[in-house]
């Protein structure tokens, strides 16, 4: 005899549901924890950049105070400058006044002192005096056997006029100022002898022509 159970049978337990839901949970928490760790370092990101920027602000804000004081002295600044200035000028002024006609004065004095002689190179005197002995000055010359009656120079062109013992005199001076440093271009302008009126002794009057460097 065939016995059928028409009452409803239990069903066996299923296993995957919780198993799913356990993953689901740990993605999540994974994906949490992952945002978490991102804005971590996006925060500490922008920490860093808005650290950098208050420095550069910091930078520019003591600019600007350094700026605001010099416009604030900026008087004061323009008065120092000129003083500076005026100062500079003259101290070229009086490096000109050395380099410049006063200097060329103080070198015709010396060729004119017993003993002395022109500012010439030493290395130039001594080919000179090798090459030609009549092209260098005479150290022995007695420089009171001449003197200087007008000194005038226009665009650094000088004209000295004087008088003299006799024409060897005048040929001495003319040698002493091609010698120097300080005069070029010498050429001795045509002279003449005459008779001082009160001493009667007879004297050469002559004329040079030359420039001059400084």
């Amino acid at each position: 005899m065939i016995r059928i159970n028409l009452l409803p049978q239990k069903r066996g337990i299923r296993t995957t549901g919780p198993q799913v839901s356990q993953r689901w949970l740990l993605f999540v928490l994974g994906a949490v924890l992952l945002e978490i760790v991102a804005l971590f370092f996006f925060h500490q990101t922008k920490v860093s950049e808005l650290e950098d920027q208050q420095q550069k602000n910091a930078t520019l804000t003591s600019s600007i105070a350094d700026i605001q004081k010099l416009v604030a002295n900026h008087d004061a600044v323009k008065k120092d400058l000129a003083t500076l200035r005026a100062r500079e000028d003259a101290i070229a002024k009086l490096q000109s006044a050395r380099s410049g006609p006063t200097a060329v004065l103080l070198e015709l004095a010396q060729m004119l002192t017993p003993g002395k002689g022109p500012t010439v190179d030493a290395d130039r005197l001594a080919q000179l005096r090798k090459d030609n002995p009549l092209a260098v000055y005479n150290p022995g010359w007695d420089s009171r056997r001449l003197w200087l009656t007008n000194y005038s120079e226009e665009d650094r062109t000088v004209r000295v006029e004087g008088l003299a013992r006799d024409a060897t005199d005048v040929s001495e001076l003319a040698n002493r100022l091609r010698l120097s440093s300080y005069f070029y271009d010498v050429q001795m302008l045509p002279g003449k002898k005459s008779a001082d009126a009160k001493s009667k002794m007879e004297l050469v009057s002559f004329s040079l022509e030359l420039k001059v460097r400084y």
